[in-house]
């Protein structure tokens, strides 16, 4: 999600490509005279000089706005109580002017028709491309010492894509913004960025696992069957209908098993059979092999054990090292390899991968420290928490990778039992033991 430095950040990438567009074009060669691209107000740039005024992109935000589709989407933020459930999120719209200027008779027009060229050559912009041109940024040297944990590039790795739409402004419109600037007028050009999401790292309160949601209940063990689904159309290549683990949880955890339910999944007879294991934001595949047998409706893969594999061992540095596993989404498709050798993938699936491991606790009075291993180990510039009951407590995202978060709590009551989660990038360790009928939480009981 994107911090406060996310408006800074888009003038600055906007400007940036703008400037690399005409180098790229070799743009001083065709006009024979140098120029500049800016993000100053226009009274700044346009002079009164006529031939001595220098050849000059501009590119000016005169405008923020709530965006319509985003702005309530996150309400209601607080409980009755007046405790914060759900981070503010701040979703913008970003109005931008686009102005040439030039003393040299057609340099203006020649400056904006590739400015126009390339706003509109790419609408969208990728993720890769804003890490690119942030990468340099020198956010830093603005910020005091304190302010060192922001980073502008996170304007990347929002929900949504950054996208470049052009907006016509009536003259009536174009003369007022221009006699509020006190400049001359130039030939301008609007345009809309949007959506730009702004969020501030903030503790909230944690809602408790949900046991039921009601309505009709199974008559076996008494617990809400959900709903379910059986096509009646086979599919005659690999489909996957359902990706869930065998222990019954949302997430799959190192240990565990991962049924995997659809059609035409075994390939037939001499076929071989891989299951990846795919991470959206860095394209890493993890592939495994399903356990036998294999039918065609149904497969199950067994993920690797959460204990770390011995340096020298055959597994070190293949899928079946935990230590390769990153704790997050991934996206889950089967590939069917026949024994005529032609090789078909199925549709893919997300599933998430939640953290596994121990706790311990420990009482120096009056706090209660709670120490959660982990596996797979924690990277750097993953956000981590850590749970108790409905407390939350933020830990710094490590360095290096880690396999154990210690946090301290205070105000938690000797005796009593309470559910302890660690939550990594959002995605929660389970607590409930699904075991027992009806199904419970497993709880920590404080010394």
């Amino acid at each position: 999600m994107s911090n406060v430095l996310a408006i800074a950040a888009v003038t600055r990438l906007l400007r940036d490509l703008l400037n690399d567009t005409l180098i790229d074009g070799n743009v001083s060669q065709v006009l024979g005279a140098d120029f500049t691209v800016t993000s100053l107000p226009p009274d700044r740039v346009v002079t009164a000089g006529g031939a001595e005024q220098p050849t000059q992109l501009n590119l000016f935000l005169y405008r923020v706005s709530p965006n319509a589709a985003w702005r309530n989407e996150d309400l209601p933020t607080r409980d009755r109580a007046g405790q914060l459930t759900q981070r503010p999120r701040l979703a913008l719209d970003l109005h931008y002017l686009l102005t040439a200027v030039s003393g040299e008779e057609l340099h203006a027009e020649i400056l904006l028709g590739y400015a126009m060229q390339l706003f509109h050559e790419h609408p969208i912009l990728p993720r890769e491309r804003i890490r690119a041109a942030l990468e340099l940024a020198t956010f830093d040297d603005i910020l005091p010492s304190e302010f060192e944990s922001l980073r502008a590039s996170g304007i990347a790795d929002q929900i949504e894509l950054l996208k470049i739409t052009p907006r016509t402004l009536s003259m009536d419109d174009m003369s007022k913004l221009w006699t509020a600037f006190q400049a001359s007028y130039r030939t301008t050009v609007a345009y809309e960025v949007s959506l730009v999401l702004i969020e501030r790292e903030l503790p909230v309160r944690p809602t408790l696992p949900v046991l039921s949601r009601g309505g009709l209940r199974d008559p076996a063990s008494g617990r809400d069957p959900g709903v379910l689904v059986r096509p009646d159309v086979a599919s005659t290549v690999p489909t996957v209908t359902a990706a869930r683990p065998a222990d019954g949880h949302p997430v799959m955890r190192l240990g565990g098993a991962v049924d995997i339910e659809g059609f035409a999944l075994d390939g037939g007879p001499g076929a071989e059979v891989t299951v990846r294991f795919t991470e959206p934001g860095t394209g890493v595949t993890l592939a495994l092999a399903p356990q036998a047998p294999a039918a065609p409706s149904r497969l199950r893969v067994r993920l690797p054990d959460p204990a770390p594999v011995a340096p020298g061992s055959p597994a070190e540095g293949t899928a079946n090292d935990p230590a390769r596993w990153r704790i997050g989404p991934y996206v889950i498709d089967v590939v069917v390899r026949g024994a005529d050798g032609r090789e078909a993938a199925s549709n893919a699936l997300p599933l998430a991968l939640a953290p596994a491991g121990s706790i311990g606790v420990a009482a120096v009075a009056p706090d209660v420290a709670f120490t959660i291993g982990c596996s797979p180990p924690i990277r750097p510039g993953q956000s981590v928490a850590v749970l108790a009951g409905r407390q939350m407590q933020l830990v710094p995202s490590p360095n290096v990778p880690i396999s154990d978060v210690t946090a301290t709590f205070t105000g938690l009551v000797s005796g009593t039992e309470v559910p302890v989660r660690l939550r990594i990038d959002g995605i929660d360790s389970p607590v409930i033991d699904l075991t027992a009928t009806p199904p419970k939480l497993v709880t920590v009981t404080i010394p």
